[in-house]
């Protein structure tokens, strides 16, 4: 049955992990962290004053500020420099005021964690207690020397990290952004398809493919979200964003769409797996009503891979699956006389075919306006 879904092997579960490990922009990613904290690790050496006594410092603050777009390495540096200068000034207060021991210790690192809970710190909130036990602790009596030694050498690895990022650009990741969105209209019309499948092939359905096919959609949303997000982080601060401009509002539109889709999916899902017996208090579909179903979701499956494909007869497909859709209503208002139970599960498959339709129609019509500008 086209629902059943097999879980993943451990070679194929090796290869994803592999995939992931070793893309272009993971690749990209190392390299940079490499060249930054060898430029670092090369400049240390050479800063005025005790901060060269402390060199090792710059390498990790090159690598702190190593990410994938150039704006999320300038916040995590400047929060990394941030919490570490706060956790520098907790400590210094204790230098000044009293003596690193047995109660100052725990006592400042305490006061560092609950000063660590402010939301802006961001990436710099694990170095305020840190670096407030560096300075009581490593530091001990040359605690002045160690903060000016250990920030300074912490800026120079960021800044390192900062000027690789701006010669070596990171890449824009749109491409990632399209792939999943046309991963996810391809899953729904497939979903679709599949509850056709079983309601005229093997009627009735599985449990353990349809308990997974909801969470599946979601898992899809989520997934396609964070595609966007990622796409939309990548370009800004970067110039190359400049050459190769894309609307990214269109691409969180089309994502609403197609989690309005998905949402009337798993209400049909829901609904044929309690005519299904599936659920409790089910309901049987009358054996007449089940392929005027399954036509109505296979032309709307239909439709949406039109969208997809970017077809010119996308209106065409879209008006017969509406055609299937009144038949659906039709056969519906027919067999009335069944009884409201009887009915019931068919009628609000249509209502929730209708709004995929209607969805798929405002979003294809918001691309063509867009193309019109």
């Amino acid at each position: 049955m086209a629902l059943a879904l097999k879980p993943p092997s451990a070679l194929r579960r090796a290869l994803s992990w592999l995939e992931a490990s070793w893309s272009k922009a993971r690749m990209l990613l190392a390299l940079k962290a490499a060249i930054a904290v060898g430029i670092a690790w090369f400049i240390a050496p050479y800063m005025p004053g005790v901060a060269d006594d402390y060199p090792y410092y710059a390498p990790l603050g090159a690598l702190v500020s190593m990410y994938p777009t150039f704006m999320g390495s300038v916040k995590a540096g400047l929060q990394t420099l941030a919490g570490l200068l706060l956790g520098v000034l907790l400590a210094g207060v204790v230098v000044v005021l009293a003596e690193p021991n047995l109660v100052t210790i725990p006592l400042v690192v305490g006061v560092a964690v609950l000063v660590s809970g402010i939301g802006i710190l961001g990436h710099g909130k694990d170095y305020v207690p840190m670096a407030a036990l560096f300075v009581l602790i490593i530091g001990g009596q040359n605690a002045d020397d160690y903060s000016v030694g250990y920030a300074v050498q912490m800026a120079v690895g960021v800044a390192c990290g900062l000027l690789v990022n701006v010669l070596i650009l990171p890449p824009l990741n749109f491409s990632a952004a399209v792939l999943q969105l046309s991963r996810f209209r391809t899953m729904l019309a497939s979903h679709l398809e599949g509850l056709a499948e079983a309601l005229t092939e093997d009627w009735p359905p599985q449990r353990e493919a349809w308990t997974r096919y909801n969470a599946d959609i979601s898992a899809a949303g989520h997934d396609v979200r964070d595609a966007i997000y990622h796409a939309d982080e990548s370009r800004k601060g970067n110039p190359r964003a400049r050459l190769h401009r894309r609307d990214i509002g269109t691409d969180y539109q089309d994502l609403r769409s197609l989690e309005t889709i998905g949402f009337h999916i798993k209400d049909i899902t829901d609904v044929l797996a309690g005519a299904g017996g599936l659920q409790p208090l089910s309901t049987e579909i009358p054996e007449e009503l089940r392929t005027p179903i399954a036509d109505s979701l296979l032309t709307a499956a239909d439709t949406l891979r039109a969208w997809e494909a970017g077809d010119d007869d996308l209106p065409e497909r879209r008006q017969a699956a509406s055609d299937r859709l009144d038949g659906l209503l039709q056969q519906v208002e027919a067999h009335s006389g069944a009884g409201a139970g009887a009915i019931s599960p068919a009628a609000s498959v249509a209502t929730a075919v209708r709004r995929i339709l209607e969805t798929i129609e405002t979003a294809t019509s918001r691309e063509e306006e867009a193309e019109a500008d």
